[in-house]
């Protein structure tokens, strides 16, 4: 197996050898530099031609942001952020994200012994998938927002909900999705693959540019037509049924799946609750977390979709789902909203 060769760039001497030596530690993976700044770092990616970047958030001279801004359209690669868990850290990360990074890791607030150990496996892990994403398509990208595309109006529909899984390449697929649908639209609940911390500001950001209502889940928040709930980092998600209406319930418990929260505790409660009059829709990520559950959301009598490969940031989960039975077909990530309208369409 061939290595995964990697440049690490932070401003910290310190993180920057513990990244170091960490990563060398595993046989599938080559550290070939460092860089302290995004400067440095520009000419060790031509001097040692890394197969991924791993880049720090928050650094003096310039932030890995608009360091990724200006590398992606000359030398696409494929870049996973370092990320810490403050405000601003979260902040440039969800940016990083739209502007092309593959994936973040957070580093260690507090145990740090425990909390590095943990983190160089995740780091590894998302070091070793982002190598095989395909990155080119941002060269010479104006990586400015473009315009969401825009759905007809839907007629009303009645306890219909939306149940969106996604994980690695999401937070913009999840975007592009729900961006793209009018306030009329029949209630979303998302689960997407990301920590505390990051979910309340990615609710906020999605509900700054969407017709629908986005926040942040809350145990006990109403399900209905123009309101989309995320589900909270380092939580599980359930929809309930309680008389006419569709709650949440927003709750601890072990991982599923590898993952809290999981897009298979969703997708479980939306097969026993909703049936036939939920659609399910499983967008990029690593691993097969829902795929199992959409199995049995389609067998409910629920539509589902997944998002196709050339779509896909990673196709693990959609591909999962679909080869599984749980997708009823692969759709391309700009044709979903319009396929959802058509769906809601049929199931009047």
């Amino acid at each position: 197996m061939s290595k995964t060769r990697v440049l690490v760039v932070d401003d910290s001497a310190l993180v920057r050898d513990i990244l170091s030596r960490g990563l060398n530690m595993y046989d599938d993976i080559e550290v070939v530099g460092t860089a302290a700044d995004p400067f440095k770092a520009r000419d060790m990616i031509v001097k040692t031609k890394p197969d991924v970047l791993t880049l720090d958030v928050e650094m003096p001279r310039m932030d890995g942001l608009e360091f990724l801004r200006k590398l992606m359209p000359q030398y696409p690669l494929p870049v996973v952020m370092v990320s810490s868990l403050t405000e601003r850290g979260s902040r440039i990360t969800l940016d990083a994200l739209s502007a092309g990074a593959v994936d973040f890791v957070c580093k260690p607030a507090t145990d740090i012994s425990n909390g590095l150990n943990g983190m160089m496996s995740e780091l590894h892990q998302k070091v070793r998938m982002a190598s095989f994403v395909n990155v080119a398509h941002f060269k010479n990208k104006n990586n400015g927002k473009a315009a969401p595309g825009k759905v007809t109006a839907l007629s009303k529909t009645t306890d219909k909900i939306i149940a969106i899984g996604a994980s690695t390449g999401g937070t913009e697929a999840v975007r592009q999705v729900i961006s793209a649908l009018p306030a009329t639209t029949p209630g979303i609940v998302v689960v997407q693959h990301m920590p505390e911390k990051f979910t309340q500001m990615f609710a906020e950001r999605l509900d700054e540019i969407c017709d629908m209502h986005v926040r942040e889940a809350r145990s006990g928040d109403k399900v209905h037509n123009g309101v989309v709930l995320i589900a909270p980092g380092g939580k599980h998600l359930q929809l309930m049924r309680s008389g006419g209406e569709y709650k949440v319930v927003v709750r601890d418990g072990a991982k599923v799946c590898g993952h809290r929260p999981s897009v298979d505790v969703l997708f479980r409660s939306v097969a026993r609750f909703v049936g036939k009059n939920a659609i399910g829709i499983m967008l990029t990520g690593m691993g097969s977390d829902g795929a199992d559950a959409m199995v049995k959301l389609r067998e409910s009598g629920a539509r589902t979709l997944a998002q196709d490969e050339a779509t896909s940031v990673v196709f693990g989960m959609p591909k999962e789902a679909y080869d599984r039975g749980g997708a009823e077909r692969l759709v391309p990530l700009p044709k979903i909203p319009e396929t959802i309208k058509t769906l809601l369409q049929e199931m009047n």
